[in-house]
Formats: structure tokens, C-alpha cells, sequence
């Protein structure tokens, strides 16, 4: 998160202009030198250490190796939750000539649908879904999130304490759903006397609602919880009010936002989908793929927290899970 802002300060230092968009803002690169220019267009913001800080995360490390902003230049949107002021910033760095343009969330497709064909030597990318719309310069990701979140309910079976564990999710689309389908599934298939109680607060971005959420979860006995969205800020935060009640983590490392609460994370690497996209892009592939995180090509990845004491026996079955997945043996989501 230090890093993010790091960046953006010495990107306002060499005199970028921001413009701000109703419901969140745009930071632009400079005027193009010869340099790759990415934008990205994100639903919350850039530290949000879920799904928006995943992916600018991952595109910092590609700045980073190919040599820093005089090879590749970055600009973002965040908290474009507004999708009509998001499809106006998709739009607004398509004209200004950027190389590639993400719309990093499953409620841009129709937004990157109807922009692509204005922009045909562009490379536009949206997730998570895997839907190209049938567009050679349009690219689409999503992750396999049953896979991290069936590893998070072997592991949530085994330490609950009170036998109930709690599931906040925001809207049953994308990979807020199949993570949560992969959780339950984990949680079913170790424990089947494990209730498995579940809510949707119907937002991606609503904290309040979240924390609700997680909090009656916690007065119906919940010991154990998990969620998706950067909203899950909410349920973390009820959580550590309690006291004692463990959290399982998607997206990105949410270690940091209680450490002696969460058990494990499981992470989003996009790192190896964006080298693709841009080996492409130099060979004059502009799009018509899509793209899969999984643990078998490591764009999924498990932190688990060492400041939590996971039983030996926890943990071998959730190491066991994650190589059953691999192999195929273990299907990740019924």
C-alpha cells in the first residue's frame, strides 16, 4: 500500500494531471515516449488488499521488471464503482492512446463490449468473466476462487471450535460466487456436521452492510468466517470486535488487517496473464483469449499466517487439498 502511494507522488511530481470522474478518480501517464502505456480502471481503490489492489499490484511488479515508468507507464481509476463513469474512463484513455486498457471488474463487459470496436488497435482486457464477445482486441480473466476458497473451508472445518461458520459475500456473480461455492464445498467435505451459514449483502462496496452481516453470523455462533469484495473490510472489523473468531481471506494477503485473525489468504498473482498479454501484444496479438488463475499455473497462491497457530493436522490436510486440486483428484467446486 506504501508503495502505491510512492508512485503515485513521484507520477504528480513529473506533472501528471489527474481528472476526476463523479465516484472516484484518475491518475494519467505522461505523454507517451516510447514507452508500453497501461490504464486501469478499478471498482475501489488501489490498497484496498482485495481485488482492486491485486491487480495494481501485479502491474507495479511488471513496471518494476521491465525497467521502470521509461519502459512502462501507468495510470489508474479508482473507485469507479459508478459503471457509466467507469465506461467513461475505459473510454478517456482509449483516446488518449494507451497501449492496453483493463476494466478490472465483471461489471465493465458490457462497457468494454461496446467501446473495443471504437479502438481497434487497442488492447482492452476485463475480468473477472471469460468472455472476449467474440472481439479480436479484447482480452478475459477471471480466477478459479473455488480452488483458494476449498482450501479456506478444510481449513475453517478443522478450527472451528463452535462447530458454525459464517460466509458474507456481496453479490453471487464472478468470483465472489465460485470462491464461496469452493468454501462451502471444503467446509462439506471435511465436516459435514459443520453448519455453513450464509448472507449477500447484494454490494460490492457496502462496509456497513458486510459488517451486519459478519456480526450476526458472530450472535449465531460463527467462530469462523470468510467473505469476498473489498468490502470484507466490514466483517474483518467485527471480527476483531469479538474477539476469537478466526478469518479466512481472499483476493490478496489480508494478513495485515488482523493479524491474529486471519489463518490464511489466498491470492490473486496476475503477473503471468499481464507478460502474456504484452508478449502478445509485440507479435500483433491484440486479444480473443482468455485467461484462468489456478493453482496449477500459480496464478493462485495461499499465504497462510504464521502469527496464528494452525494445527499440524489442519494444515496438512489444507496442503493435501491444494495438490489434490492440482492433480484433479480434488474437485475444488461441486
Amino acid at each position: 500500500m506504501k508503495r502505491s502511494r510512492i508512485v503515485v507522488a513521484v507520477v504528480l511530481m513529473v506533472g501528471l494531471v489527474g481528472v476526476v470522474f463523479a465516484g472516484g478518480s484518475q491518475e494519467a501517464a505522461p505523454a507517451n515516449d516510447g514507452a508500453l502505456r497501461i490504464a486501469v480502471v478499478m471498482p475501489s481503490a488501489t490498497n484496498d488488499v482485495a481485488f482492486s489492489q491485486s491487480m495494481w499490484g501485479a502491474l507495479m511488479t511488471i513496471q518494476e521488471e521491465m525497467g521502470g515508468e521509461s519502459a512502462l507507464q501507468l495510470a489508474y481509476s479508482e473507485n469507479m464503482f459508478v459503471v457509466p463513469d467507469a465506461a467513461a474512463a475505459i473510454r478517456d484513455y482509449a483516446s488518449q492512446g494507451y497501449d492496453i486498457v483493463i476494466g478490472h471488474g465483471s461489471q465493465y463487459g458490457s462497457s468494454i463490449q461496446e467501446i473495443a470496436p471504437d479502438f481497434p488497435d487497442t488492447v482492452f482486457a476485463w475480468g473477472t468473466d471469460v468472455n472476449t464477445y467474440g472481439l479480436s482486441n479484447v482480452y478475459a480473466y477471471t480466477a478459479a476462487a473455488e480452488q483458494g476458497g476449498y482450501v479456506n473451508g478444510v481449513l475453517a472445518a478443522m478450527m472451528t471450535r463452535s462447530g458454525q461458520v459464517g460466509v458474507t459475500g456481496p453479490v453471487e456473480v464472478g468470483d465472489a460466487k465460485t470462491y464461496i461455492d469452493g468454501f462451502v464445498n471444503g467446509v462439506n467435505s471435511t465436516r459435514p456436521d459443520v453448519g455453513v451459514s450464509q448472507s449477500w449483502t447484494q454490494s460490492f462496496s457496502d462496509v456497513a452492510a458486510m459488517t451486519a452481516a459478519a456480526s450476526t453470523h458472530i450472535a449465531n455462533g460463527a467462530d469462523a468466517l470468510t467473505g469476498s469484495s473489498q468490502s470484507v473490510v466490514g466483517s474483518i472489523g467485527a471480527a476483531q470486535e469479538s474477539g476469537g473468531v478466526y478469518w479466512f481471506g481472499t483476493q490478496a494477503d489480508q494478513t495485515d488487517l488482523a493479524p491474529e485473525l486471519v489463518v490464511a489468504s489466498q491470492v490473486y498473482d496476475w503477473t503471468g496473464m499481464l507478460r502474456e498479454i504484452i508478449a502478445n501484444r509485440e507479435t500483433g496479438e491484440l486479444g480473443g483469449q482468455a485467461y484462468v488463475l489456478t493453482f496449477a499455473n500459480d496464478g493462485l497462491k495461499m499465504a497462510f499466517n504464521p502469527q496464528v497457530d494452525i494445527p499440524a493436522d489442519a494444515m496438512e490436510a489444507a496442503e493435501a487439498a491444494i495438490e489434490g486440486i492440482k492433480s484433479g483428484e480434488i474437485q475444488a467446486q461441486p
